[in-house]
């Protein structure tokens, strides 16, 4: 990989004029938004199958079932695949900038929470890639209760030391991805990419719409302009048979594959499979077929209106990849250059988190979010269970709200232990890595972390609710992100904090 060059320039007029005509637009919000008690939302959706149907958008996600309050002496142990995805958070911001509040299946607040980078440093595990940070303080939702913050990343690496890609773009180009949050963005986007790319990449381009077509074979990464050139030369247009162009670009991952190299198919959609493979089910069983294959496969969604992020997340979460959705130029430069490493090179395979909780301290907890990701206890010690993929230079929050059988913990107190098996990339035995936690207690003031967390933790619930509390929710929760911006180096965290005041100026 090379630094990357300047960036191609928007020069796509109707991008542009599309851009500004949709912001003209969007500005004013319904009362229902920022209600101080949220009302009855319109009989425009239901489930199906554990999939949630917004029949007023055509929108579809994966149902979210919260696990809620759990005993410790019926339940001492929590266990989940560990991952970072992150379309949540930017398909969310998507919806309040177009003057709604989301579907609340949409929201799943470890991806809002793990959108943003921390200050305090980790930890590192001599033996293992992990570093681990704990801190603990009061719950935002409940005076009565504690929150854990649990940080798990793993070492960052220089662009140097990165090992070659052999890259597919699967790009759809059907007619639904005609509008210019669609196609033209994933274009502006993936050229972002290319230009990070050297002599050692390759790069293969795999269209699909009523057809496959195979636009680019094992291109070098040195050639950026012949690469980009046939990106924006696709245009949109036919019905979306995307079983096929799934198994072409698998068929060109492997023609092209790089021992000990970043293998993977990135797939550009908006997620509407209407030909051929269509149901979530089909498409699971069809994509973890594929992962043996040594090829990881990513999504990146794109689009307003139509999005199955239902299937997105299923392909990613069965192609051990992630899912990304990307709705402007500032994103796609977090997610495809900024944070290229941990999105695109794997160091663990399988991960999966499990924290214990000492009984003779800790009465009950709840964990706060990771619901589509949950695992049986059992699951932690079998290899043969899939789970999560984490890149170099990730970090994963993972949070929970817990009581202790005392008013609250004490100096000394031995809460939760922090477990983690994964596997090396390749590998098909598992490691394992504990991090026992002993928590003092103590009266002084918590990290800009830990406040900034708990923000965007009453963002989610808030979300999950339908605007629950209105705008004194919403108060409470801008008043704790502006004291806790910390060093914001990127700026992520201030643009929470203006969309925190969109959402209470919006009525």
């Amino acid at each position: 990989m090379k630094n990357m060059k300047t960036g191609r320039k928007i020069t796509t007029i109707a991008l542009i004029l599309s851009m500004l005509l949709a912001l003209s637009g969007c500005s004013v919000a319904s009362d229902f938004l920022l209600s101080d008690t949220a009302q009855d939302a319109p009989a425009v959706s239901g489930y199906s199958d554990g999939v949630y149907y917004d029949y007023g958008s055509g929108e579809q996600y994966l149902a979210i079932d919260e696990q809620g309050e759990q005993l410790v002496s019926k339940r001492p142990e929590a266990t989940f695949s560990l991952k970072v995805d992150t379309a949540s958070y930017s398909n969310v911001k998507r919806f309040i900038e177009n003057g709604s509040l989301p579907p609340p299946d949409a929201v799943r607040t470890e991806e809002l929470i793990n959108w943003f980078s921390f200050d305090e440093p980790l930890q590192f595990d001599r033996t293992s890639p992990f570093g681990f940070y704990t801190e603990i303080g009061p719950s935002p939702f409940d005076e009565e209760k504690s929150l854990a913050l649990v940080r798990v990343g793993t070492r960052e690496v220089d662009r140097s030391e990165l090992p070659a890609s052999n890259l597919v773009f699967l790009i759809d180009v059907s007619g639904s991805m005609s509008s210019y949050d669609k196609l033209p963005l994933l274009q502006e986007s993936l050229a972002l990419l290319v230009e990070t790319l050297d002599e050692d990449d390759r790069v293969s381009i795999v269209t699909y719409a009523s057809g496959t077509e195979v636009v680019l074979r094992g291109a070098s990464g040195s050639d950026n302009q012949y690469i980009e050139d046939a990106i924006f030369s696709l245009r949109a247009g036919g019905s979306t048979a995307g079983e096929q162009g799934i198994q072409t670009a698998y068929e060109l991952a492997e023609r092209y594959f790089i021992e000990g190299g970043n293998n993977r198919v990135i797939l550009a959609t908006d997620g509407d499979f209407n030909v051929g493979i269509s149901s979530t089910r089909e498409l699971s069983r069809f994509i973890s077929k594929q992962r043996n294959t040594g090829v990881y496969l990513s999504v990146l969604g794109f689009g307003t209106g139509n999005i199955r992020d239902d299937i997105m997340e299923t392909l990613a979460k069965d192609g051990n990849g992630n899912y990304n959705y990307i709705d402007s130029i500032r994103t796609a430069e977090k997610v495809l250059v900024n944070e290229l490493a941990s999105n695109l090179f794997t160091v663990a395979d399988d991960v999966k988190a499990q924290i214990v909780f000492n009984e003779e301290a800790v009465y009950s907890y709840r964990l706060i979010g990771y619901e589509n990701r949950m695992l049986k206890a059992e699951d932690f010690d079998d290899d043969r269970v899939d789970a999560g993929e984490i890149g170099a230079g990730t970090d994963i929050i993972l949070l929970f709200e817990f009581t202790t059988h005392d008013a609250q913990a004490v100096e000394g107190d031995h809460l939760f232990d922090v477990r983690i098996r994964y596997k090396d990339p390749g590998e098909k035995a598992s490691q394992l890595v504990e991090f026992p936690q002993y928590q003092e207690y103590a009266d002084s003031k918590n990290t800009t972390d830990f406040g900034f967390v708990s923000a965007v933790a009453l963002f989610g619930d808030f979300l999950r609710n339908e605007g629950a509390g209105g705008r004194n929710a919403l108060r409470t929760m801008t008043d704790l992100a502006e004291e806790n911006l910390g060093k914001d180096r990127a700026g992520y965290r201030e643009d929470f904090v203006d969309l925190l005041y969109l959402l209470r100026s919006a009525r």
